[in-house]
């Protein structure tokens, strides 16, 4: 009997805890830029939407992989319209997505702006955007000024798929730096606006970018640089990440500076040779370190 109670203890433990691990996979996130909030009220629930507008849009970086689902209400500001039709244009790491159309959309019966100045909220539409795994940065504006919309971001991470990654020599021998992390070094690269960081490498294969902004002392919060990748002269991506000092990470031999935490950008190799150049897009901002991996099975293809 003691048995018995002991396990039914266990299990009242057990099922709460399980339920929050399982809810907390998917977590809201907030536009980097923006300056406002529409509090909505669904089914009784406050949530936090953000206005979308077509000359700038919002900007949400997030780390893969993981589904980032989008929620869009557009807003009936008079009740001229019965329906509304509008378009959502998505740009992901600097590439233009197809834009999507929603058509024909009604008033919510469920939902309704906390501010009635922003009108009556139309019914929730949904894009579903599948992410790979790295940094990504997503851009969503409108297609047109009228009618207004605004968007609620939920992003689920996904398990990342285990594979043995090896270092790749850059092509053009930048500055070699040591960091020291838990007594283990390793080998990045310096690179900067007016020294890249190329990469010849046979595909099809995935090559991962791990990089660190380099921080001075006086340098303090989270520092915003940008990279932008070409393969082969051609312009592929453009990503916007964010850095912190990381606090376990050091440099072998000093530097006068303090190294970021790691961020990785990955990049499709389609097949053939390429030659592939890493560069930051800000003058201002300091060098960056980097280090180039690629999938142990693919070492054949470089034969």
């Amino acid at each position: 009997m003691k048995y018995l109670k002991f396990l039914i203890i266990i299990l009242i433990i057990l099922i709460p805890s399980n339920s929050i691990s399982a809810d907390s996979k998917t977590r809201a996130l907030k536009p980097k830029n923006a300056t406002e909030k529409i509090t909505t009220i669904i089914s009784g629930k406050s949530r936090n939407y953000y206005p979308i507008s077509k000359t700038n849009p919002s900007l949400v970086s997030v780390k893969g992989p993981g589904k980032l689902k989008v929620i869009t209400r557009v807003q009936f500001i008079s009740d001229v319209f019965e329906e509304l039709d509008y378009v959502v244009c998505c740009k992901i790491d600097g590439v233009m997505m197809e834009d999507v159309v929603f058509e024909k959309v009604k008033r919510s019966d469920n939902a309704m702006f906390k501010n009635e100045l922003y009108g009556i909220p139309g019914e929730g539409k949904e894009l579903i955007l599948e992410l790979g795994r790295g940094e990504h940065t997503i851009e969503l504006s409108c297609g047109a000024e009228f009618p207004k919309f605004a968007a609620r971001y939920l992003f689920t991470k996904t398990k990342v798929k285990k594979i043995d990654w090896i270092s790749k020599t850059p092509l053009f021998p930048n500055e070699p730096v040591d960091l020291v992390n838990d007594e283990n070094v390793i080998h990045y690269f310096r690179f900067s606006n007016s020294k890249p960081l190329k990469v010849k490498i046979t595909g099809p294969t995935t090559i991962r970018v791990l990089n660190r902004l380099e921080n001075n002392y006086y340098m303090k919060g989270r520092i915003n640089y940008r990279l932008q990748v070409k393969e082969d002269g051609v312009i592929k991506n453009t990503y916007l990440l964010s850095s912190v000092r990381s606090e376990v990470t050091a440099y072998k031999k000093g530097g006068g500076k303090i190294p970021g935490k790691a961020k990785e950008i990955v990049v499709a190799v389609p097949g053939g040779t390429h030659i592939y150049e890493i560069t930051p897009l800000d003058k201002d901002k300091n060098s960056i370190l980097g280090r180039i991996l690629f999938p142990k099975n693919d070492i054949k293809l470089e034969e």
